[in-house]
């Protein structure tokens, strides 16, 4: 047998050898790879006009193919002569077709690509010709026969139907017929026809359905689908479409003569009725649609590389209706079972595959409506082994004390056998060192003794190759400090410590799992950090613990030779998990029974539940009585108690421990809770207002405000008309804020809901009830005749439902309406106290059974005028004088009084008159002067004269402010007055004084610490006051001011404040004091 030497050496030359004459040498160095044809383009079906101008039909096909493909085509399964100069020419792959016709052209072609791997079959491509639709015209062009309930044109036959001719259907008719092409549009008109009317027909009859749709229509998923029916009928039939067994799509519904469904689906398929009804009677037919489809993969097969020798199962699989037929073709040809080859519908089986049987193989699946196509390359392989692909590692390190696997994979074909040396020593299987069946070695519990070459030696009847590498023995990777197991509560932060030795030639990383996932530090608002101490540290801190982190933790340290990994398991204990299944049973009217199951309680025992309800449809959650009232932590059902009847409920529940209350239960389903009674009365009784011998109640169905879109009843506010005449006395109207509402759900307690109401004269025995039904009522009209005004009634209410009558309300008092005053004021006398003003007095109107007074209304308009133009004001109470004012001055007034209450005004008063006063001079006083002494202010003045259309001046009014504080400040030519607070901002400035006086000046008492005083002077007299000159007087430095026309020069500063009416003229002069 020689030495190992020797052996070695005989290996070494047969591995040469096999590496030079192995096939795949010389396509590793760079030649083409070869591959079969795989289309890139094939034909499609077309529809071609028969008498189209266009000369020529493309039909396509294009492979991709190492060496290139060459192409060939079938005609109706008959392969084509392609000749120079004939009609049919291939241009690359196409196939050309000129001038096509019908008779020569029409059919299935078929494109076959070819090269030395094999061949492959496109699919089937239709070539047609012509398609057509119908129009009909009457007369002339474009005068179309419309397509409405009477004319029918059938695009199956190309009819025109009529269900009832009359005199407008006279006329010359023609069809036009148009072609329908891929890519053109030809039309065509028929001769005219005559249509001739004998005699008009009125007479009625039943239809009859002229254009009926077949007893069976095939259809393919995804076509449209129409379905034509039209009768004749007087009066004209109206058409009905519905599916015999099944629901017709709201979408297909139509009452047209075509039933049309687009994209007809399997959903789609049954029996279809057309009935045609009119006054006559009806007509009906039936038929079915059929439904079915073109083959459609579900499996194909793909390229396959195989071992010479080994074998081979292809399978594929295609759906359609009816159920596609499948078979097997290899370039192009039939294959059929045989020796070594079995074909099994979609299976093909070959065994101890050869070279002969590389090529192109195709999985054909076809039904009546298609057929389709998946194409394969099957390529055998005879090749000696080769590593350059996959050589044995050149360094392969391994760690003391572990294991190693060393892959050998070299590429071969057959499979090669495979020998394992180190040095020059053959391996064989022991305990340590193990051959896999694949060829690997594996080396245990490895140690320095192991270190050395290692050489792999493949052989098949190809040739023979090797492969070495060199194996190096490193320290192995211990744990130094493990993790310990932990038991934190929420919210903790824990560090769980892992420290490790390596050998120092090697870098070491740290790998952290949970429950086997790797932790992702790098995770943004992560909770976990990796220590960065130094390389033998790899420590795992958790921040904030949720109950998500517990679990197993793994720390793995690593290096590219070895690793090691410790366990550490976590206990995060939280509030309990959500309760599961909640389940509401034994409803009753107030109380329910709730049953649920224990969630998890997260490492701390379960100590209580919480249960809750919310109202729909949009309550909040709220905690609710329970039995027991305490539920402990071991419970799985309690009773809920203090619902309200006839409401609707969602319930969930909430489990608590002593680290908190965990997340709520899921929402239960929907409850309505049983009827009741009503056990709440309505509130706030009153009422009062309405129309004479009316009694009207009013009352708050559940203790809320509404106000009632009813009569004035007592209480209600008033507001005053905006029409601008008169105060704020006068005529009132009812103030409704707010829409009657209804009372709310939880009051009614059932259905039926409404109010009983009783009620009775102030001392009478016997009670009156009134039903009013419906949630909203709010009030009720009592009307009676008998009923005096003002009549008190005893009231009181009480709700109810179809389960019983609730509570009855305390007793209220309410008035019957109350009617107008009888009675007119007496001694009513008027007088002008100025030019824009008159006093009016009476005697009072004493209080009448009719209803209450409320005051008094006065109406005055000015001689000459008509009574209905009066203006009316009206008192607040029960005054018995009056101060009208915003008269014309000299002007006579006629004026009456009437007393009033709610229900209105009553009778007016005797007239009176009264003429107001003459108006006061419309000229202020002029040339004021004034000298200022130690202690007083003079000021004089021209005297006012009155004009003949004035009043008389009967004296003066002077009116003073003073201050203490002043400041002058120069601008221009103008001189500004500062004042750290303005005339008319009262809250800033003392209260000022009001001096009268008969004559034309006056002198005033003026300490003198009085920096400057406002004046205001102005006329008086029986016509009123006049208008006022304001002065400013400063006091400073022996120097006195005069002003006048003050807002000549623009404001000094946005704080100023001056009256419109203000006409002033700056003077100044120094006068010694």
């Amino acid at each position: 047998m020689g030495t190992p030497a020797r052996r070695q050496s005989h290996l070494l030359m047969l591995v040469v050898v096999a590496l030079v004459s192995t096939p795949a040498w010389s396509s590793a160095q760079g030649s083409p790879a070869t591959f079969g044809p795989v289309f890139e383009d094939q034909p499609l079906s077309l529809l071609f006009p028969e008498e189209s101008t266009e000369e020529k039909v493309t039909l396509a096909c294009r492979a991709r193919a190492s060496p290139p493909a060459t192409y060939r085509w079938k005609m109706n399964g008959t392969e084509m002569k392609l000749e120079p100069g004939s009609r049919h020419q291939l241009v690359g792959g196409n196939l050309v077709i000129m001038n096509p016709t019908k008779a020569q052209d029409a059919g299935v072609y078929q494109c076959l690509a070819s090269n030395p791997v094999g061949t492959v079959v496109s699919r089937e491509a239709v070539l047609r010709f012509g398609c057509l639709s119908y129009r009909w015209l009457l007369n002339e062009f474009p005068n179309f026969i419309p397509t409405d309930g009477r004319h029918f044109v059938s695009q199956t036959t190309g009819n025109l139907y009529i269900a009832r001719t009359n005199a407008s259907d006279l006329g010359n008719y023609s069809c036009l017929a148009t072609s329908h092409m891929d890519f053109s549009t030809k039309s065509v008109f028929s001769k005219f026809a005559q249509l001739n009317l004998a005699a008009e027909d009125t007479r009625l009859f039943a239809p009859s359905i002229k254009a009926r749709f077949p007893a069976e229509t095939y259809a393919l998923v995804g076509q449209q689908v129409t379905l034509e029916c039209f009768a004749f009928g007087n009066p004209v039939p109206r058409i009905e479409w519905r599916k015999v067994d099944g629901s017709l799509s709201p979408q297909w519904a139509t009452a047209e003569p075509t039933l049309q469904i687009p994209s007809v689906g399997f959903e789609d398929e049954g029996t279809y009725e057309c009935e045609a009804e009119n006054s006559k009677g009806r007509d009906t037919v039936q038929g079915r649609i059929i439904v079915q489809a073109q083959p459609e993969w579900l499996k194909v097969i793909s390229d396959m590389e195989a071992d010479i020798g080994s074998n081979l199962h292809w399978g594929c699989a295609a759906a359609g209706k009816p159920r596609p037929t499948v078979r097997w073709l290899r370039n192009g040809e039939p294959l059929a079972s045989q020796s070594r080859i079995d074909v099994l519908a979609g299976d093909l089986r070959l065994s101890k595959l050869s070279l002969e049987d590389s090529g192109m193989y195709q999985c054909v699946a076809e039904n009546k409506h298609g057929t389709i196509y998946a194409s394969a390359e099957l390529a055998v392989q005879a090749l000696a082994p080769d590593f350059r692909l996959n050589p044995v590692r050149r360094l392969i390190p391994a760690a003391r004390g572990g294991e190693i696997a060393i892959p050998c994979q070299p590429r071969a074909a057959p499979k090669a056998m495979v020998l394992w040396s180190k040095g020059t020593e053959i391996l064989v299987n022991s305990s340590r060192v193990t051959v896999t069946p694949d060829g690997t070695l594996i080396i245990r519990n490895i140690s320095r003794s192991d270190e050395g070459k290692y050489t792999c030696f493949a052989e098949n009847f190809m040739g023979k190759a090797n492969s070495t590498g060199i194996l190096s023995v490193r320290d192995a990777t211990k744990i130094t400090l493990a993790p310990s197991s932990a038991d934190i509560n929420l919210g903790d932060n824990l560090t769980l410590q892992c420290h490790a030795s390596h050998d120092p030639t090697m870098d070491l990383t740290f790998i952290w799992t949970l429950d086997g996932f790797p932790i992702d530090f790098d995770k943004p608002g992560g909770h976990y950090r990796r220590a960065n101490v130094k390389e033998t540290v790899g420590d795992l801190t958790i921040l904030n613990a949720q109950l998500r982190h517990g679990g197993k933790y793994t720390c793995m340290a690593q290096t590219v030779v070895d690793s090691a990994s410790k366990e550490a398991t976590v206990l995060v204990r939280g509030p309990p998990g959500p309760p599961g299944g909640v389940v509401v049973r034994d409803i009753s009217d107030t109380t329910v029974q709730l049953s649920w199951s224990r969630g998890f309680d997260n490492h701390s025992p379960i100590a209580k539940y919480t249960l809750q309800a919310r109202t729909l449809p949009a309550g909040k959650w709220k905690q609710v009585r329970t039995n027991p009232a305490n539920i402990e932590g071991n419970a799985e059902t309690a009773q809920v108690l203090g619902l309200t009847p006839w409401m609707d409920y969602e319930f969930r529940v909430l489990a608590s421990n002593i680290l908190g209350t965990g997340e709520p239960s899921g929402p239960s389903s929907k409850i309505r809770t049983k009827e009741a009674a009503p056990s709440v009365a309505p509130s706030g009784l009153s009422g009062g207002g309405g129309a004479p011998g009316e009694l009207i109640v009013s009352w708050t169905p559940d203790g809320n405000l509404h106000t009632v879109l009813g009569p004035p009843h007592l209480g209600e506010g008033w507001v005053e008309p905006e029409d601008g005449q008169g105060d704020a006395a006068s005529a009132p109207r009812p103030c409704r804020a707010l829409a009657p509402q209804p009372v709310s759900r939880e009051y009614q307690n059932g259905d039926g809901f409404g109010y009983l109401l009783s009620f009775r004269r102030q001392g009478s025995a016997s009670w009156q009830t009134a039903r009013v039904p419906g949630a909203d009522a709010q009030y009720f009209v009592y009307s009676n005749d008998s009923v005096r005004p003002y009549t008190p009634f005893e009231v009181k209410i009480r709700s109810y439902n179809g389960r019983g009558n609730g509570p009855e309300s305390l007793t209220a008092l309410v008035y019957s309406a109350e009617e107008e005053p009888r009675v007119a004021p007496t001694k009513v006398w008027a007088k002008g106290v100025s030019s824009s003003e008159m006093n009016v007095t009476w005697e009072p109107v004493q209080q009448d059974m009719n209803g209450i007074l409320l005051g008094y209304e006065i109406r005055y308009w000015r001689a000459g005028d008509k009574e209905a133009a009066a203006d009316r004001v009206r008192t607040a109470g029960l005054d018995t004088s009056a101060l009208v004012t915003g008269l014309h001055p000299n002007t006579k007034y006629h004026v009456t009084v009437r007393a009033y209450n709610r229900a209105g005004t009553g009778p007016a008063s005797p007239s009176a008159n009264a003429t107001t006063m003459k108006p006061p001079p419309r000229r202020p006083p002029g040339n004021i002067s004034w000298t200022f002494s130690s202690s007083s202010l003079s000021i004089k003045w021209d005297p006012v004269v009155p004009f003949r259309n004035e009043s008389a001046v009967t004296g003066y009014k002077c009116l003073e402010r003073r201050k203490r504080e002043e400041s002058v400040r120069v601008c221009g030519n103008c001189t500004w007055l500062t004042f750290p607070q303005m005339l008319y901002q009262n809250d800033l400035h003392p209260t000022p004084t009001l001096h009268l006086t008969s004559k034309n000046w006056i002198e005033i008492a003026v300490p003198e610490d009085i920096g400057h005083a406002l004046v205001q002077i102005r006329t008086t007299g029986p016509g009123g006051d006049g208008v006022p000159a304001e002065v400013h007087i400063v006091r400073n430095g022996g120097t006195s001011m005069m002003v006048e026309n003050w807002a000549v020069c623009p404001a000094p500063h946005p704080g100023t404040v001056l009256s419109h009416s203000m006409a002033t003229l700056i003077l100044v002069g120094y006068l010694e004091l």
